[in-house]
């Protein structure tokens, strides 16, 4: 049977989006057939786009403490926030620009522009000779960063299994974490060369270039394959990441994705982006976008960029001579437990881990906000004493801690709740994800020192803990489990609110039917 069918009309579409509906279920086999290498291949790729976001995160951190006078002059504490945040400023406008145009252009294109904006960003930066100069480097690789890091997720769900959709994700944030522990290590190394910080944020292009010359090995997204009328090369990309499938698998697969397609187009057919952007408000994406961007605003405003962005600086503020060093360790942790992450989401849930570390942040962040209170800080940031206290080692131990339970828990699952959102209305989903990621972002790093100056340290951390704590509460009210759900049948779970209860009945329908499913074989 040749690849080519007529679609459905709207309301046989709609007819058949029902969950449970099986002849819906009945197209999409091809799930439960073992995967190749291929889908891995292309998310390891796709990822290197987070490698940049982690190197630039952490890179800043080392390159505040080395500036010196290299920009006329020795940057104060507005100055220092002012070139950290324009980063996350320039990032929140990439993003929106990647959202609008992804369903236009492709997942593809956005990645390349991207790269791109960061290659002549790093640039910049590396030739700064003031503050003006650098500032607008920054600006430019935000744009970069932005873009990338709001496409990347999206284009790995949409080309990664059901089953491992969460743990190719994860790839993209193993890879942050990778250019952060990465960053801290180049920080270290020139941190003894005159001038070091302009090879530190030069040698941030070359990721970017390695991911321009391999990009084009990946193929575009099956979905937008098949949303831009191209459903023969559709079926191809998804036979290569469905090797072991059949053609009819394959085709039932073009099929059941284009249903889904066609009810999206029909939807917005004759209306303008605007009204498109209102749809994430109607019953059921609401509840989507809120569990969403919620999730994502308290994994930035719980205080781990903070530590990212001026770790280092905080490390030199209650005593320790060698802070990029120091900062290492943290840059470290995130990165090993993001790898147990990786390995547990598909397996535990994305619900059950984020109720199981969450707590742990919000504990150790109040407990290195009480220890604060022995660690002699004047009200400028600078120690009364150069000595380094027992205090200064349970911040330390307090601050490695806390980044475990981050990374094993919402740091990753964060950019998972791209998932939530139904075909019409996730690429403008994500796009409001990625801002909420920096916006929020915005308002920590540029106000993280004067935070710290006008409410003490343990006012600042004493505020991180109670946002965690927060958190974890609203996360056991509105966060639902969609592990191992294809992501057209995600939507379902939020016709039902918040959909806690009905993701539990159809995660137990579908742990059923496997079992029959085994027994029979």
């Amino acid at each position: 049977m040749g690849l080519s069918f007529e679609l459905e009309r709207k309301t046989e579409a709609i007819h058949v989006e029902t969950s449970g509906n099986p002849d819906l279920d009945a197209l999409d086999t091809i799930e439960l057939t073992d995967s190749g290498k291929f889908a891995w291949l292309i998310s390891v790729t796709a990822a290197i786009g987070g490698f940049l976001f982690g190197y630039d995160t952490g890179i800043i951190s080392a390159v505040l403490v080395y500036l010196g006078t290299d920009l006329g002059k020795t940057l104060n504490a507005g100055e220092k926030e002012l070139v950290t945040s324009i980063t996350s400023g320039g990032a929140l406008i990439g993003a929106i620009f990647a959202g609008l145009t992804a369903d236009r252009y492709g997942r593809k294109i956005a990645i390349y522009l991207g790269c791109t904006l960061f290659i002549v960003g790093a640039i910049l930066q590396a030739a700064a000779y003031s503050l003006a100069q650098m500032t607008v480097g920054r600006l430019i690789v935000g744009f970069g960063v932005g873009s990338a890091a709001m496409i990347v997720p999206l284009y790995i769900a949409e080309v990664a299994p059901a089953k491992y959709r969460g743990r190719m994700i994860g790839l993209d944030n193993m890879s942050i974490t990778g250019g952060q522990l990465v960053s801290y290590g180049i920080g270290a190394g020139f941190a003894p060369v005159s001038h070091g910080w302009r090879g530190m944020v030069a040698l941030g292009a070359v990721p970017a270039i390695i991911l321009i010359c391999l990009l084009p090995l990946c193929p575009e997204s099956p979905r937008q394959l098949i949303y831009h009328n191209k459903p023969e090369e559709a079926a191809r990309v998804i036979q290569r990441i469905f090797p072991h499938g059949t053609p009819e698998q394959v085709r039932q697969k073009v099929q059941h994705v284009s249903l889904h397609v066609q009810q999206a187009k029909d939807l917005y057919q004759g209306h303008g982006t605007f009204w498109i952007i209102k749809q994430l408000y109607i019953p059921g994406n609401i509840h989507a976008l809120i569990a969403a961007c919620g999730l994502m605003a308290i994994s930035q405003l719980g205080g781990f960029n903070s530590l990212m962005y001026y770790d280092s600086t905080l490390f030199a503020l209650i005593g320790f001579n060698n802070p990029v060093a120091v900062g290492t360790i943290i840059a470290a942790t995130n990165f090993v437990f993001t790898w147990v992450n990786l390995m547990l989401v598909d397996r535990v849930g994305r619900r059950r881990i984020l109720l199981a570390t969450m707590w742990g942040m919000a504990l150790f962040l109040a407990l290195a906000a009480v220890t604060f209170h022995w660690i002699p800080i004047n009200h400028d940031l600078t120690l009364k004493s150069n000595v380094v206290g027992w205090p200064a080692y349970v911040v330390l131990v307090c601050m490695i801690v806390y980044v475990a339970f981050y990374s094993t828990g919402m740091g990753n699952t964060a950019w998972l709740s791209s998932e939530f959102f139904p075909m019409e209305v996730r690429a403008y989903g994500a796009m409001m994800l990625t801002c909420t990621c920096w916006g929020s972002n915005v308002i920590v790093a540029s106000t993280f020192l004067t935070q710290m100056e006008n409410t003490t340290p343990s006012g600042a951390f004493g505020f991180y803990a109670a946002v965690c704590f927060f958190g974890w509460i609203a996360v056991y009210f509105c966060y639902p489990e969609v592990k191992g759900m294809t992501l057209e049948d995600i939507r379902e779970v939020f016709n039902h609110g918040f959909g806690i209860k009905r993701a539990a009945e159809l995660q137990k329908a579908a742990k059923q039917k496997r079992k029959m499913e085994l027994d029979l074989s």
